[in-house]
């Protein structure tokens, strides 16, 4: 599976254990492979986006980045730039303060880090079609260098979620699920508008089954990065036992000359056969679908997937259905 000395490898992966040295030495060789200092210039503006979307107790750790991860990049590149910023956007019934507290963020600033809430920062519009016009954070838009951390997750919706699937909550607007119609082809334009230039994807807990945040937990240990968001998510799924070939976002984004995803156009620095596994995907059961469809329309999304008093009802009866059979997936 692994590719590692291939002269005909484009782009390189880098695949490591978190049990067989500390945390902060495994990111900070994960910097150091995507060789960060020439990126990060001296007084250079720096961007950080983990996947922070959950702020249930029982739920945060299999759903969002390990903080310790976010603390390890930020102490790296603070000896150098002169502002990082860690970033992450409202979603429909949370905010990003919220999340940011569950998850142990806080103490970022601390080091010297600043925690912004893109929902609250200023914005410019920006064509991504093919939803037109969007309000994206203008500091996304003008930092230096921009760095994604991402969770390796299965996802009902577009079937895996990693490196590219994390810009999704750079876009602003909680109620961005208004443009899921869009999804797939917006998040290849959104690749190609914020351009990351290190992905280090957190896989201590991944999340398979029905993802992004009501999947199961899998403990892997292990961080994977590259310069290459295509490459790593690409050897993200395979490590999981998943297709690329399935994921949409995937594609159409290598589509735009964005990025490999053919395994012999990847080298993989890392003990594939101790780590491979497989993963159970997640279903796009019918609940899910109809949802999804009914999220195009603003009263849908205002009165019923954004009021608690009737998402949660909701919510609960689908799983009663799915756990008797009548909804499949349960």
């Amino acid at each position: 599976m692994t590719n590692a000395g291939s002269k005909a490898a484009s782009s390189r992966v880098l695949l490591r254990s978190v049990s067989d040295e500390t945390l902060a030495a495994v990111v900070r060789e994960c910097m150091e492979f995507c060789d960060w200092e020439s990126l990060v210039a001296p007084g250079s503006t720096v961007v950080v986006k983990p996947n922070v979307c959950s702020a249930v107790p029982d739920k945060w750790e299999m759903s969002n980045t390990d903080p310790r991860i976010a603390y390890a990049v930020c102490e790296l590149l603070l000896t150098r730039a002169s502002k990082v910023y860690v970033v992450e956007s409202d979603g429909l019934r949370v905010t990003a303060w919220e999340t940011f507290e569950v998850s142990g963020y806080r103490g970022l600033e601390a080091l010297g880090a600043k925690l912004v809430n893109l929902s609250e920062a200023e914005q410019m519009e920006v064509e991504v079609p093919p939803a037109g016009r969007v309000k994206l954070p203008r500091l996304m838009l003008t930092a230096d260098v921009f760095i994604t951390l991402p969770v390796l997750k299965t996802h009902a919706l577009t079937y895996f979620t990693g490196s590219i699937k994390n810009q999704w909550g750079c876009v602003p607007q909680y109620d961005r699920i208004l443009m899921h119609q869009y999804l797939n082809p917006m998040l290849a334009e959104l690749h190609a508008i914020f351009k990351p230039q290190i992905s280090i994807m957190d896989s201590i807990i991944a999340m398979e089954g029905r993802g992004p945040t009501n999947g199961k937990p899998r403990q892997m240990n292990l961080l994977l990065a590259s310069r290459d968001s295509v490459a790593l998510d690409a050897t993200a799924m395979r490590l999981a036992g998943l297709d690329p070939q399935l994921c949409s976002h995937l594609m159409l984004t290598a589509e735009k000359g964005l990025g490999r995803w053919e395994q012999e156009a990847i080298e993989v620095d890392g003990d594939w056969a101790r780590h491979a596994t497989h993963f159970e995907p997640a279903i796009l059961d019918k609940a899910i679908a109809a949802m999804d469809f009914m999220s195009r329309y603003r009263w849908f999304v205002k009165y019923m997937l954004e009021k608690d008093l009737v998402f949660y009802p909701f919510r609960a009866l689908v799983q009663i259905l799915r756990k008797t059979g009548l909804v499949e997936g349960g």
